[in-house]
């Protein structure tokens, strides 16, 4: 499987940053080929467990590799991986499940374009991007676009209960921030070792909650066909579409990445069409073609440079510093 994520490195290694966090996000939009079964046969918190479990087994190897070449990373690197672990992997994921169990699926989709907006605020004070008036156009066409994509009547909105909006709230949140964090971790620590320890920092989170929800029996009770649909969920929409997104994340300012996960909704909406046979209405349509052309133009501006698109980046400093091992040895 390590062999796979190199070859996936090899070959899209020259593709603009943007278009690569816009490819990891498109990959997580296929999470409901494998998600709508299990939601019916599983309870979320034993879905998300055993998700985790498969990806750290599949990704043992890369953590092995980064214990024995493990950068030095000061205090604020470590709660940056216990929140992209923790917080963007576990929680939130349970966070916006939960949201749609209050049987009204419009609150936290409407709340989970706030990620946006919550990723940018953060990029601004924690990785002191600076956002120039043209970036204005990218976030209003991106997150308008994706607006129309969510909702076939967009005229017809609203947030109907609390608790499911801060439960969206809370995922939004976190996978803003997780964007801003995640894009300082890749300086330090290689994007495919990333997205191990991503994994691996999330399984315990997911354990703990699976207990404190009372899941452990059907944690244990998984059947096979369930097993085969989770593999798939976990290297699909998550080891796949992390590697790339990472990969991406790398080489691409928070402000601008964020925009570029908003190819989720667009994936999301045609794999509902082409196999679930919900027709999306012509609005719907209408924000497909302004996403993905959107998406289309950020990819070749960025061969430029992300002020091209609005976004002023300080430089970072040398990316990965010499590993723990190799400095005990000089």
């Amino acid at each position: 499987m390590t062999g796979l994520l190199q070859w996936v490195q090899r070959k899209w290694i020259a593709l603009p940053g943007v278009l690569l966090v816009a490819l990891g996000a498109g990959l997580w939009g296929t999470d409901g080929l494998f998600r709508r079964g299990l939601a019916l046969e599983l309870p979320s918190a034993t879905v998300v467990f055993w998700e985790h479990l498969i990806l750290v087994v599949v990704t043992a190897p890369l953590l092995v590799r980064f214990y024995r070449n493990r950068p030095e990373l000061a205090p604020r690197d470590l709660f940056a991986l216990i929140l992209v672990g923790v917080g963007a992997s576990a929680l939130a994921t349970m966070l916006f499940t939960e949201a749609f169990s209050y049987g009204d699926p419009t609150t936290p989709l409407l709340l989970q374009k706030l990620q946006p907006v919550i990723a940018v605020l953060g990029a601004y004070v924690l990785l002191r991007e600076r956002l120039l008036p043209r970036y204005g156009v990218y976030f209003l066409l991106a997150v308008g676009s994706a607006y129309l994509i969510s909702f076939s009547d967009p005229t017809n909105v609203s947030v109907s209960q609390l608790e499911p909006a801060l439960l969206a709230v809370g995922a939004a949140s976190l996978w803003g921030l997780g964007t801003v964090v995640g894009r300082h971790l890749t300086a330090k620590i290689e994007p495919n070792q990333l997205t191990a320890l991503r994994f691996a920092i999330g399984l315990p989170a997911s354990a703990i909650i699976l207990v404190w929800r009372g899941e452990t029996s059907a944690a244990s009770g998984v059947s096979s066909g369930d097993l085969g649909t989770l593999v798939g969920l976990a290297l699909i929409p998550g080891l796949a579409a992390i590697t790339v997104y990472y990969r991406g994340l790398s080489a691409t300012p928070a402000s601008l990445a964020t925009l570029a996960e908003l190819a989720f909704p667009l994936t999301a909406i045609l794999i509902g069409w082409s196999v679930f046979d919900t027709v999306p209405s012509r609005t719907q349509w209408l924000g497909i073609a302004i996403l993905a052309s959107t998406i289309v133009v950020m990819a070749r501006a960025a061969r430029q440079h992300a002020e091209a698109l609005g976004v002023v980046a300080p430089a970072r400093a040398s990316a990965r510093p010499t590993p723990a091992s190799e400095r005990a040895t000089s």
